[in-house]
């Protein structure tokens, strides 16, 4: 602890402002992590069993069975196909608006995980640029007070000032690779349900699909029982 906050009072000696700022940003970072971890948690990101479970029972003729499964179910999986269900139900007679409405609610479902991600992404690429900043504001300090010791200049003082100068800098790194690291997770896992839900509403829509065209191949094939008679 000592170390560290050694490490701190010299910070804030040749770049007190930037310090500062960097240390808003990593708790801004924090804050924001944890909220993407509980969102994902409350949400159910990445559960897929209750949805493919809910769709083979739709398949098997149990709808009713199959919509229940997954009206109270948080997953963005559970709420898409859902909604594609009471679609098909009350809307089964235009598949076009169905399917684009489904659409719909997947991207507003992908849009509520990929919120404040934009802020994680701005302390991840500014933090380094501000330890760069802090680092030259230290190393103009340094060098300046070298110039003020005129002849009796000592190398050692040289060497101090630029690795005080350089704390900046790694506090900067410090924040950013670990905030990185954060958002590229989550960033797969969005877009590793995108990929589920495209897959899954194709094959729920493909199989409707294929459903609605046997009836209408069935009803061109039955003769009218009034040109019965004309048939023969």
């Amino acid at each position: 602890m000592d170390t560290v906050q050694q490490l701190i009072d010299i910070g804030w000696e040749f770049g007190g402002p930037v310090i500062l700022v960097l240390g808003v940003l990593s708790v801004i970072a924090t804050t924001l992590a944890l909220y993407k971890l509980w969102q994902f948690a409350i949400h159910r990101v990445g559960r897929h069993r209750r949805a493919r479970e809910a769709i083979d029972l739709w398949f098997e003729g149990s709808r009713k069975q199959a919509y229940a499964l997954v009206a109270n179910d948080s997953a963005p999986l559970s709420r898409v196909v859902g909604h594609a269900m009471r679609g098909m139900t009350h809307g089964r007679e235009n598949l076009a608006l169905v399917r684009e409405d489904v659409v719909r609610v997947a991207q507003e479902q992908l849009y509520s995980l990929r919120k404040y991600l934009r802020g994680l992404d701005f302390v991840a690429q500014t933090s380094p640029l501000l330890g760069l900043f802090g680092t030259v504001l230290g190393m103009i300090e340094a060098f300046s007070q070298l110039e003020a010791a005129g002849a009796s200049v000592d190398p050692s003082q040289l060497a101090g000032g630029i690795w005080t100068a350089l704390i900046t800098t790694a506090v900067g790194l410090a924040i950013a690779i670990p905030t990185s690291l954060v958002v590229a997770w989550f960033e797969s896992r969005i877009e590793n349900e995108r990929a589920v839900m495209e897959t899954t509403l194709a094959g729920f829509f493909a199989h409707r699909l294929t459903d609605s065209q046997l009836r209408a191949m069935d009803e061109v094939t039955v003769i009218p029982r009034g040109l019965e008679a004309h048939a023969h």
